[in-house]
Order: structure tokens, then sequence, then C-alpha cells
């Protein structure tokens, strides 16, 4: 094993990224309507996953209601959400060339954390460390803690995490953000999906850095 396979460290996001939660999501969001009798537009609301769940609330519930309903749609979100949820285009075959190259992964993400590793369960992704519970450059404590080089998601608020924790930021195109406006962030990489990761890992193990199929 090469020096630098045997210090690979990969990091994820997890909605959008590995998985595409907005069928689960909007099933939850609608569940939640349902159950408190408040109009939630769940079809908007999965065209800006990324942020934390109460940025979303936000907009549905009174600032002093959105503790109560956090809770309300995390106790919801296992019976509803994780057998809608499938993962992305090319999530499993990015784990197995991270492993292929000597390396690790880990997912740190926004999402509630027993919730995201319900995702990964059911799903058979598994990644060797998963953080929950943080967003944008929060990302970043995780990132440096457990030693990632790369962090790949789908939102800004992903690239300002691994810009902050000083890791090549690669970006897919999966998300709520265009791939312009990943560049315009400070993305190193944009990929059209994780399908394009291994043949990326493989020029970044090269030559780290200096890879970009953009």
């Amino acid at each position: 094993m090469s020096p630098m396979a045997s210090s690979l460290t990969v990091g994820f996001d997890l909605d959008m990224t590995l998985i595409d939660s907005r069928p689960g999501i909007r099933a939850c969001y609608t569940a939640l309507a349902e159950r408190t009798g408040t109009f939630i537009d769940a079809d908007l609301a999965v065209t800006r996953l990324g942020p934390p769940l109460a940025e979303e609330l936000i907009n549905w519930f009174p600032a002093e209601d959105v503790p109560a309903m956090a809770d309300l749609y995390r106790e919801m979100y296992p019976s509803i959400a994780i057998a809608a949820t499938p993962a992305m285009a090319g999530a499993r075959e990015a784990i197995d060339a991270v492993r292929a190259a000597g390396g690790r992964t880990m997912v740190v993400t926004a999402k509630y954390e027993p919730n995201a590793r319900l995702h990964l369960a059911h799903l058979g992704i598994e990644p060797d460390v998963v953080v929950g519970d943080l967003w944008a450059e929060q990302k970043a404590a995780a990132l440096r803690e457990h030693g990632a080089g790369v962090y790949v998601g789908d939102h800004v608020g992903d690239v300002r995490g691994a810009r902050a924790a000083g890791a090549f930021s690669v970006a897919v195109a999966t998300g709520p953000c265009p791939a312009g406006e990943l560049r315009e962030a400070g993305a190193d990489v944009v990929l059209g999906d994780l399908s394009d990761f291994p043949e990326w890992l493989t020029g970044y193990r090269e030559a780290p850095g200096a890879v970009s199929l953009a």
C-alpha cells in the first residue's frame, strides 16, 4: 500500500449525495402536515435539501413551535422515510473505490445522526465513521478530527465545510445547487454524479489536487 493510500480518508455528505432522500422526506413532510393540520409544501421543501431541518420548518411553523415539530418529524421519520429512499447513482461504487484504494470513508451530514445511520444500514452502505447534526462549516471539525483529505457533497454548504477543513472539495451536481453555483462557491472539482467518482479518485491518487473531470 502506498503512503497516500494508507492515509486516504474521504468524507461524503448524505442527502442528495449518497441517497436520494426526496421521496422519503416528501412523504414525511406530508405526514407531518396531516398530523399537525399545518400546510407544508412538501414538493417545494425537497427542492432545497441540505440545511438543518429547523431551517425548513421555520417556513411553516412559528419559531416557538419548531423544536417540538422537529422532534415529531424525527420520531415519524424512520417508519415513513427509510424504506422510500434509494441510493444515488454510483454511491456504493464510490465507497467501494475508496476502500479499494486502501482508504477510509466517513459520512458527515446535517441529518439527525440516528436516522442517517438507519438510511445507510437499510441500503447496505457501510462507511467507517458516521457523524450527524453538522452543517456547512460545522462539518470541518469532524473532517479534521478524522483526517479527511477529501469531502464530497452536493451543496454549497458542503463546499464551505470542505474548505474550512482544508480538504479537497469534490462537488456532485445531484442536489439543489447547479454545477456553476458549486464552482463559484469554491469546489475544486464538480462531477455530474458519483458514477464519475472512481475515475476521478484514480487520477487524484496519482496527482493529488490536480485532477478535474469538469
